[in-house]
Formats: C-alpha cells, sequence, structure tokens
C-alpha cells in the first residue's frame, strides 16, 4: 500500500513537472515571435526559407531562425544599420552590396506587401519606404537614403495573421531598389522592421 502511494505521488509530480515545462516553452516561443515580411521576400525570410538548393539568402547569422524578431523602439532608423534595427546579433542584415542579397523582381505601380503575424499586437501604422532615385548600392543604408510610399492606420486594431496592403512603386524606381516596411505597435512603443 505505501509504494502505491509514493508511485502515485511521483506520477502526479511528473505530470505537475511536465505541465510547467511545456507553459514555460510555450511562453517563451510566443515571447520571441511577432511578425515578419514574406512577399516580396525580406531579408531575413529569404534567409530563413527553404527552397530547391537551399535559402536564397545566405550567411545571415541567428535571424535565419528568428526573422519575426526585428524589433526596436519605434523610428529606430540608424545609419548604417536600418535592416538590422541596430539589433547587434542582426548585423549580418546590414551588409550591403549589389551582390550580396537575392532580389526580388517587381514592376512599377502597384505591389502588394504581406506579413505574417506570429504574435498579433494592436497596431498603430504599417509604413513603407523605397530608396530614392540615386542611391548608392554598395554602401551601407542610411534613412536619408528612403523615401516614404505608402502608410496604412489601423488605429490600434488587432491585425490578423496575414496583413497585405497595396504600394505604389513609382516609375521612377528602377534597377536595384530596397524596400522597407515598418510595423507600429499601438500598445507599446516598439516596432517591427523588415527590408
Amino acid at each position: 500500500m505505501v509504494k502505491t502511494k509514493k508511485n502515485n505521488v511521483f506520477r502526479y509530480l511528473l505530470v505537475i513537472i511536465g505541465m510547467m515545462v511545456a507553459l514555460l516553452g510555450f511562453g517563451a516561443v510566443q515571447a520571441s515571435a511577432h511578425g515578419f515580411v514574406t512577399n516580396p521576400g525580406g531579408r531575413a525570410y529569404l534567409g530563413s526559407t527553404w527552397y530547391p538548393g537551399g535559402p536564397l539568402n545566405t550567411n545571415i547569422g541567428s535571424v535565419m531562425y528568428e526573422p519575426q524578431s526585428i524589433e526596436a523602439p519605434k523610428n529606430t532608423f540608424i545609419d548604417g544599420k536600418i535592416a538590422s534595427a541596430g539589433i547587434s546579433k542582426f548585423s549580418q542584415l546590414d551588409e550591403q552590396t549589389a551582390n550580396r542579397w537575392y532580389k526580388t523582381p517587381v514592376k512599377a505601380g502597384n505591389l502588394d506587401v504581406t506579413w505574417r503575424l506570429t504574435a498579433r499586437h494592436k497596431t498603430s501604422t504599417w509604413d513603407y519606404y523605397i530608396t530614392k532615385p540615386g542611391w548608392n548600392p554598395n554602401a551601407p543604408l542610411k534613412f536619408s537614403d528612403f523615401k516614404k510610399i505608402a502608410s496604412y492606420n489601423d488605429n490600434g486594431a488587432m491585425p490578423s495573421e496575414f496583413m497585405t496592403h497595396q504600394v505604389n512603386i513609382p516609375s521612377n524606381e528602377k534597377g536595384y531598389q530596397v524596400l522597407l516596411s515598418v510595423w507600429n505597435i499601438a500598445d507599446t512603443r516598439n516596432a517591427f522592421y523588415q527590408v
């Protein structure tokens, strides 16, 4: 009889420990996940998604495991660190040459930009910027290289898991251009950045 009680107590402890590990693990995943641009694929997304032959962007560091985590305070536009939003562990995203990154072909006119949100937040705005004509693709990105081409105000609404906005690519933007997408959160001081 005593042996059975000890076995039951041991089983209950195992169940409780298992539940605690599951809850802590679930919380950790949720805390580190937010959102990234899938169309046209951002630098981080194209380095974390496997295509035949591997990812389209290589040697991007730890962001390949968490493309949704490029989060920093709103208006974090640090020259030379635009793509990483100044987060040192994502600094490989800031490497900039004319041949460093996969280029997604787009045309002038309307372009659908799609975010995948792995943890949704009430949203203030979605802002979209593109490099200006004459920017230097072989120099670190500076915020002065960009101009805003679209902004959507969600007025604090909770977005769905997939959010698509239409941005107008100006006809004078030819050749290699960089699109900067920013998701500004309403209920925190932070934003998510995708190049």
